[in-house]
């Protein structure tokens, strides 16, 4: 038998309704993960993490019958795990390139690792083990949606992050020295300060109105943040206040 002699657009060889709904799940699964991720503001967001789910199904689809026509050769056999094997090594690539050092806190290691989770799912849609895929898609969202609330009620189990802060304040009100009290008060260590003049015109210097300094600074604790935000906006002098905040490991 040639495998010439199979017509291109055969649904039961191997592309056929289950295989389409197979990657339909994939993409549903995977979009849900990046939808997360993009909403967390992650350098992987809703595109990579979908194309990582349906790329790796198709290529278990293809892995289980792409081959069916080779193999109604007399003497032909392989093994369609290999396949498998070098999905999980070829998705490290992409998972390298998200994970960074600065300043020696180590970031993106919680997308890298959401990305290979995708591509197990993917493998797993494709693979024709939907509830496995589902089941593993229910731990993404019990993982990162669910253990930031366990760590903030065991302070042993809570990761240190890095944070940005932007401070704005009326120079002469010595609110920098209470900023600074109230962040390492609350267990955060201060890494980074540096300080500029503003140029807001609603901020112009004038006899009511003294100059106004911006500071960009960066913190490193496990406390809140949003509660040390909220607590800065309060200080007399403070004229605006705003975070960025990202997980050493994420």
């Amino acid at each position: 038998m040639s495998s010439l002699a199979v017509p291109l657009f055969d649904p039961a060889a191997g592309q056929g309704a289950r295989q389409l709904a197979e990657l339909g799940l994939a993409l549903v699964l995977s979009t849900l993960i990046g939808a997360e991720r993009a909403v967390q503001q992650k350098s992987a967001g809703l595109r990579t993490h979908t194309l990582v789910g349906v790329g790796s199904a198709l290529f278990m689809e293809v892995s289980q019958h792409g081959f069916n026509s080779v193999l109604a050769l007399e003497g032909v056999s392989f093994d369609p795990s290999r396949v498998a094997a070098q999905i999980v090594s070829g998705i490290g690539f992409i998972g390298g390139g998200l994970i960074f050092v600065r300043r020696d806190a180590v970031r993106g290691l919680t997308t890298a690792a959401t990305v290979w989770l995708t591509c197990a799912i993917g493998m797993a849609c494709g693979g024709g083990l939907p509830l496995l895929a589902l089941a593993a898609t229910a731990v993404h969202f019990l993982v990162v949606r669910g253990y930031p609330y366990l760590t903030r009620r065991v302070p042993a189990l809570a990761t240190e992050r890095r944070s940005g802060l932007y401070l704005a304040y009326r120079v002469g009100s010595s609110v920098l020295t209470r900023v600074l009290e109230e962040c390492t008060s609350r267990g955060f260590r201060v890494v980074e300060l540096r300080t500029d003049r503003t140029d807001r015109t609603e901020w112009e210097e004038g006899p009511d109105r003294p100059g106004t300094m911006a500071v960009r600074m960066e913190i490193e604790g496990a406390a809140d943040v949003p509660a040390l935000v909220a607590v800065l906006a309060e200080l007399g002098g403070v004229l605006d206040v705003a975070s960025m905040e990202s997980a050493a490991d994420e």
